[in-house]
């Protein structure tokens, strides 16, 4: 079990007062915990989580997660793991130092940052065309909408479905029939981890069928690798974005009052998320931008697009 957070609190004020023999200089210290703290924050907001969220899932203090984001949280082997756990990543992918570049990938690098979005995507796919693994046969059939919660995404893929004249999926409800309960439960009985393998489970069965679709999938599929790897594999994907305050506009319009239960961090927050996955949404085939836009106008573009 887990140290209780004040416990590990108590741990870190005895490292403080306590220096380690042969431990490296204080500015290394300070640079490793930072780091730590970084890729904590970046792993909680590609999942969506607040650090209450974070913090009831994992049994460590709120306070003790701020502390350790801000890259002061000199923390206790267990509470880490409890925390990992809680992400549903290995306790190692909070730890590892990014590992030096070689001299050809720093060149791939700059070569890269100096490109266009456009020709990133275009860079992408003569890779995977080149040196990454065919495409599955029916990816041309099956159309993945990704993108933040309040995009647009269900009620454009109904109305591309019957367009198109393929079934519809909600992921988020294909993983509610996996489980046999809802989403809120599934998250306080099994967890992050629990969560991410009945979303693989649920496209999996849905890709198995072989036949055309469009899927709407949830907001978070881009934070599990391999998950996101066989969506992109298997369907022609189209991010679907819009500004940050219409997601939060268009979630409210929904009826759903919980994003403004923390107002002060509501749109703090969600920034956040949108800032850590934007890369991954961005590997997408094609780019919607719904923000201003009737539905009526965004599905004639989607299907422009699609052509």
């Amino acid at each position: 079990m887990a140290p209780r957070p004040d416990e590990g609190e108590r741990f870190l004020d005895a490292l403080k007062a306590s220096p380690r023999p042969g431990a490296p200089p204080a500015s290394d210290d300070a640079a490793f915990l930072h780091g730590v703290g970084e890729r904590l924050r970046l792993l909680r907001a590609r999942r969506g989580m607040t650090r209450r969220i974070l913090s009831r899932q994992s049994g460590v203090s709120e306070r003790y997660i701020a502390q350790m984001e801000a890259g002061g949280g000199n923390v206790s082997i267990l509470l880490l793991r409890a925390i990992a756990r809680a992400l549903g990543v290995p306790a190692t992918d909070l730890l590892a130092d990014q590992p030096e570049h070689a001299a050809d990938t720093a060149l791939l690098d700059d070569l890269l940052a100096r490109l266009t979005p456009d020709q990133r995507r275009e860079a992408r796919a003569l890779l995977a065309r080149h040196f990454g693994a065919q495409p599955h046969p029916g990816r041309a059939t099956r159309i993945a909408l990704i993108g933040l919660r309040g995009a647009g995404k269900s009620s454009l893929g109904r109305r591309l479905a019957e367009q198109r004249r393929v079934p519809f999926y909600e992921l988020d409800r294909e993983i509610e029939r996996e489980a046999g309960t809802e989403l809120r439960e599934i998250f306080e009985l099994h967890g992050q981890g629990g969560f991410r393998r009945l979303e693989r489970a649920a496209l999996e069965r849905l890709l198995a069928t072989g036949s055309g679709a469009v899927i709407a999938t949830g907001g978070s599929i881009v934070a599990d690798a391999a998950t996101f790897a066989l969506l992109l594999s298997h369907c022609r994907t189209v991010w679907v974005r819009a500004a940050p305050e219409e997601h939060m506009q268009r979630v409210l319009d929904q009826g759903d009052l919980r994003p403004m239960q923390d107002n002060r961090q509501a749109m703090k927050d969600l920034r956040a998320i949108l800032a850590s996955r934007e890369s991954l949404y961005a590997r997408a085939d094609h780019i919607l931008d719904t923000s201003g836009q009737t539905l009526d106008e965004s599905v004639n573009a989607l299907v422009t697009l699609l052509k």
